[in-house]
């Protein structure tokens, strides 16, 4: 007798041909105890981040972070350079005549947003990530043309494949398939 040689399961992948029908199978899965879960569809679905249960970004506070410090920057690089580094006294003006410095600020404030959104979100989202299991997928191509899929991760603790993959097929979708690790 060969030994079975089975590689480890990432977890299940459904397949439905209409985005309303992705939105109702995430909502039925998270109402159904499924916590570690993902959704991939070719347009925004609107109200699917809702039932997968993700929570709100932290983007906007890494942004509002990022002009903070470029407003900052933006006020203390003038500051240093005419009133400490360099001080010329012309015509009596004070050293620190911060009202022409507000382009400066403005500009480093709008810098530094766009730096620490560009790279926040990157770093959220956990890119770049060249690999990924839902690539071995068949047919996962087409989640950029006309389909939609939701994966159930093996990690969920409510995983389990037999239950999972009837679960998934109740719910009509166009295919079930494993995900390999």
């Amino acid at each position: 007798m060969a030994a079975e040689t089975r590689t480890p399961l990432y977890g299940l992948m459904a397949e439905f041909e209409t985005g309303h029908s992705l939105l109702v199978a995430a909502d039925r899965a998270r109402q159904d105890g499924y916590r570690i879960m993902d959704a991939y569809s070719p347009v925004p679905v609107e109200g699917l981040d809702d039932a997968l249960g993700l929570r709100r970004s932290w983007v906007p506070l890494i942004v509002l972070c990022g002009g903070l410090t470029g407003v900052t920057f933006g006020f203390l690089l003038p500051y240093w350079t005419m009133v400490l580094a360099y001080p010329i006294n012309i015509g009596g003006r004070p050293l620190n005549s911060w009202p022409q410095w507000v382009p400066i600020m403005f500009e480093c404030t709008i810098l530094f947003s766009a730096f620490a959104a560009f790279f926040g979100m990157w770093a959220l989202n956990g890119l770049p990530q060249p690999y990924h299991p839902v690539f071995n997928v068949p047919g996962f191509e087409r989640s950029n043309e006309d389909r939609y899929f939701l994966a159930i991760e093996a990690r969920d603790p409510r995983f389990d494949p037999v239950a999972t993959r009837s679960f998934l097929e109740s719910m009509g979708a166009y295919a079930v398939s494993d995900i390999p690790s």
